[in-house]
């Protein structure tokens, strides 16, 4: 149990790490009455000098009467990058109360992937709208951006790249870049480029910076680099940044000329992304959130605990088939459920540790059944040990040395079952093309609690009664 001291000091480092940035929580209460007292002036005062990222934090923690109000008070004063920040389901509430008008003047201050991930999440009449309100410019690139697949580098990347040939020097590269009005965003690598936008090579900025400057571009630029195609996979995209500890890369269309880059901010995203998703589905919850309706929520959930209604009638009718066994050994009912829930647990543990290494692409066929070998061991070892934890248990309990020797068994085979099974049956949903994180846990929680049930009270039904 926590104590009032140690609830105390939790709530003083939260205090302290907040105070570090600009929404202490002195300032979330001043934001919240100037939005009750409807003091525009007040509000907007306080939210100028937050990160965009603390308004996004502010408001997605905020009621949605609340947010709106405060939404509408700030006006086109709301900062664009708040929302990029924004997850999807509040971003999207935050549009509604904006309007398409509104959010078209805040596009352009975003860099084009930014904008893009905003108005590829609208609907599609929306979409048009907001598009036929957006500069030229900014049009072409958003409308070309929407041709790419969902989920892939052009979805990604942002078009902002800053680009030199392979001739120019240094000094000139330098001077380029403090003098012409042109906003790369944020970027790590210079671009060296032939007339036809194919890459040569690849300079960063700490070697620029630390280069004297007559030297060639072409003299200093790194030529063993990596280009994305601009179709990739968003998740091979962020296993190509975190194997090869990279920071940018360029993207290429299907003729290899550079068309924009990657950064670490928005493989970060993905990062997250994908692990909230297979975090989701193992629980079966969809994509809910606090703000999902009692609708989604409830689509998200019941589809899942129907199968898993199904699964444990599975279950129940094993148990069926030893009624009669049960019925003249009351110990059975009172011991049957450990060895389901150990089995269970232990197939989870095992399920989380493959479905994991399968995320990260390290999982080829050496590697697999290398795994599958190491958990059988694991199974084996732990089967010893709770084997004979649990027949003690059943002995101590009810006295009954054959008891304890059924229990042991079928402790014993369960746990080997429940490791073979978290660890085969996610790499066969993987051949399949079925994504293990949504699909494996119904089917290890329904071949434990089978072969569980089924060996422990068959061995009853042989052995004792």
């Amino acid at each position: 149990m926590v104590n009032n001291q140690d609830m105390s000091e939790r709530k003083d480092d939260t205090n302290r790490i907040a105070s570090l940035y600009g929404l202490t929580p002195k300032v979330e209460i001043a934001i919240n009455q100037a939005i009750m007292d409807g003091e525009k002036r007040r509000a907007r005062t306080l939210m100028a000098p937050l990160h965009p990222a603390d308004q996004a934090d502010l408001i997605e923690r905020l009621p949605l009467e609340v947010a709106a109000k405060l939404v509408r008070m700030l006006g086109d004063d709301l900062d664009a990058e708040t929302l990029a920040h924004l997850d999807e389901q509040t971003r999207d509430e935050i549009v509604d109360v904006m309007g398409m008008a509104a959010l078209a003047r805040q596009l352009p201050d975003l860099s084009t992937d930014d904008a893009l991930n905003i108005v590829e999440e609208l609907e599609q009449d929306d979409r048009a709208d907001v598009l036929a309100a957006l500069p030229a410019e900014d049009r072409v690139l958003v409308e070309e951006g929407l041709s790419f697949p969902e989920d892939s580098a052009g979805r990604l990347m942002q078009r902002e790249v800053v680009t030199v040939p392979s001739f120019w020097t240094v000094g000139q590269t330098i001077d380029f870049l403090r003098n012409e009005d042109h906003d790369a965003g944020d970027f790590y690598l210079i671009f060296v480029i032939d007339p036809t936008r194919h890459v040569l090579g690849e300079v960063r900025l700490n070697t620029l910076l630390c280069t004297q400057r007559p030297r060639r571009m072409s003299e200093i630029m790194d030529a063993d680099f990596r280009l994305i195609p601009v179709t990739m996979d968003q998740e091979e995209v962020a296993s190509l940044f975190r194997h090869y500890g990279m920071v940018s890369a360029g993207v290429v269309d299907e003729d290899d000329r550079l068309v924009g880059m990657v950064t670490i901010d928005d493989v970060i995203d993905v990062i997250d992304e994908e692990a909230e998703e297979d975090l989701m589905a193992l629980a079966g919850v969809g994509e809910a959130s606090l703000r999902s309706s009692l609708r989604e929520t409830m689509q998200g959930r019941t589809g899942w605990l129907a199968i898993n209604l199904i699964t444990a009638v599975i279950a129940s009718m094993v148990i069926g088939l030893f009624d009669a066994t049960i019925e003249q050994l009351v110990a059975l009912a009172v011991l049957m459920p450990i060895v389901a829930s150990m089995g269970g647990n232990a197939g989870t543990q095992t399920v989380t540790v493959a479905v994991r290494a399968i995320a990260l692409r390290q999982l080829d066929n050496m590697v697999a059944w290398s795994f599958v070998r190491r958990e059988l061991l694991v199974s084996i070892l732990n089967g010893v040990i709770f084997a004979g934890l649990s027949s003690a248990l059943s002995y101590v309990w009810f006295g009954d040395a054959e008891i304890a020797m059924v229990m042991a068994v079928a402790m014993f085979a369960n746990l080997i079952v429940a490791g073979l099974s978290g660890t085969v049956v996610p790499l066969g949903l993987l051949r399949l093309g079925v994504d293990p994180a949504v699909a494996s846990s119904v089917f290890i929680t329904t071949i434990t609690d089978v072969v569980g049930f089924f060996v422990f009270l068959g061995l009853a039904a042989l052995y004792l009664i």
